[in-house]
């Protein structure tokens, strides 16, 4: 069952609707820039549930949120757990926040301008309230998103242990079984 999760932002007393496919096929290449090591796309995590993080290094709410994935790969990673996250604040610092923070995940950094189109958020609305969480199944399938300023950041750890939780009980995307026909 897909729906379409609709937002409606007000600025300077002009609103701006933007409109969420939920789920939708994740852009299996997008590519997250890592300083000093290979880039990582989301398809490089295909099978695996992911928690996609888009964060800026520097604010508060999105240390505490990576604090939290840090917590959940350590407990939850051995079940196809995979958080990932991406900065998109100038000049983000990246090795710096990894090892300030002790984060134990792929984190690399994007421009804000392709981050739009992933989170399919209106370009007319140039602000984005991070972090911004992106739940994907194991099929590569956007199952869940949350901007910064939803009620789901109130209770997060809960509300994103459940949310793994939840997908990684589901079963597995199935693989091709049947095995290669060798032509002769």
């Amino acid at each position: 069952m897909m729906r379409t999760i609709f937002a409606a932002f007000s600025l300077l007393g002009i609103t701006f609707v933007a409109a969420q496919t939920i789920p939708r096929p994740a852009i299996a290449g997008y590519t997250v820039a890592r300083e000093g090591a290979k880039p990582f796309t989301i398809g490089d995590y295909k099978g695996k549930v992911i928690a996609f993080a888009f964060i800026l290094t520097t604010c508060s709410h999105c240390q505490e949120t990576c604090g939290l994935l840090t917590k959940l790969n350590s407990e939850l990673g051995p079940r196809g757990f995979q958080p990932l996250a991406a900065a998109i604040n100038d000049n983000p610092e990246v090795p710096r926040f990894v090892h300030d923070f002790r984060i134990n995940f792929p984190v690399g950094a994007v421009s804000r301008e392709t981050v739009y189109p992933f989170l399919e958020h209106s370009m007319m609305d140039p602000r984005l309230n991070m972090p911004q969480m992106v739940f994907i199944d194991r099929a590569g399938m956007v199952r869940a998103q949350y901007p910064g300023e939803d009620s789901f950041f109130e209770n997060q750890e809960k509300n994103i242990r459940d949310m793994v939780l939840k997908l990684l009980a589901e079963p597995a995307a199935k693989k091709n079984s049947e095995p290669t026909k060798k032509r002769s």
